[in-house]
């Protein structure tokens, strides 16, 4: 069943001893604003989350598959869907790089239909064999920590070598040096948008939009590492517009959910030292607000 509605939505989460998400330009520190030391975290990484979520819980079998995930060949991917629509002469000649009309057409369709973030998140899928481009119902922010946080790095050790070589030159000490990055503790927001109008696009209904409800609530609880720490969803606020349209501005919903530290704390390092608020008084009309986290 296709969408009815548009929805937007708050998402919290935290982070305690861990490193949300490395900065790879910046030697895996975790990503900050450099004018106000505020944590960033970007929606790529989000996504990936849910992507990891879904292939866990639906065994990435279609038609929830995951396109974007670890070790895949996009162009191989791409190849199966000219197969599975019958176009594989297609595939010996130069048209499918330029796009031959109505395969292209078909092979998106049968990429929505069979890849999960597909048809949520949108994908640009005409590199090699060309399936078209999918611009996907389901948008994030990137995520901003409440406070300025503090990366911390870590000298740590580890008691092996990779090589005989290595261990000569130790004399047998036989220890690797390195380090790690970590945030003592963060709180974090982001902000999403499902359009109903992208969602008839794709085929995106309300299976898929409950499926990913319950990604943003479980994704850290199976993403668990010691990079990461302690991650938690602590807070999920959606807003269910009446309309298809929508019925209030996204930014004036979202101001309705405040964050602030508790009187006396002056260094955060847990949940319980902020207050979260909610202005449910005189919602617009035709939208109301649904509380997925406690």
């Amino acid at each position: 069943m296709s969408l009815k509605n548009r929805y937007d939505f708050v998402l919290i989460f935290d982070v305690k001893d861990g490193n949300p998400n490395g900065d790879p330009d910046a030697g895996n520190l975790p990503r900050l604003d450099a004018e106000t030391g505020h944590g960033l975290m970007t929606d790529v990484a989000l996504k990936r989350k849910v992507r990891n979520f879904v292939g866990l819980v639906k065994n990435e079998t279609p038609p929830f598959d995951i396109y974007v995930k670890e070790k895949s060949i996009l162009n191989k991917t791409h190849e199966k869907a000219y197969i599975a629509i019958g176009a594989e002469e297609e595939l010996k000649s130069d048209k499918k790089r330029k796009g031959a009309g109505d395969t292209v057409e078909k092979a998106r369709q049968w990429m929505c239909a069979n890849f999960y973030d597909v048809r949520t998140f949108g994908a640009v899928m005409s590199t090699g064999v060309n399936c078209g481009q999918v611009r996907g119902p389901i948008q994030l922010t990137f995520a901003r920590s409440v406070s300025p946080i503090v990366a911390l790095e870590h000298s740590i050790t580890r008691m092996a070598v990779a090589t005989e070589a290595e261990a000569e030159k130790q004399q047998g000490d036989n220890r690797t040096m390195g380090r790690k990055h970590t945030v003592p503790y963060g709180l974090y927001i982001a902000h999403g948008f499902v359009s109903s109008f992208l969602a008839e696009q794709t085929g995106f209904g309300e299976e898929d939009l409950e499926l990913f409800w319950q990604a943003l609530e479980n994704m850290f609880e199976h993403d668990r590492s010691a990079a990461r720490g302690e991650m938690a969803t602590r807070g999920l606020y959606i807003f269910r517009h009446e309309s298809k349209t929508g019925d209030a501005h996204a930014h004036e919903l979202f101001d309705r959910v405040k964050i602030r530290l508790k009187e006396g704390v002056e260094t955060p390092r847990a949940f319980s030292d902020y207050v979260v608020s909610v202005d449910e008084s005189g919602l617009p009309e035709r939208v109301s607000l649904i509380k997925r986290v406690a």
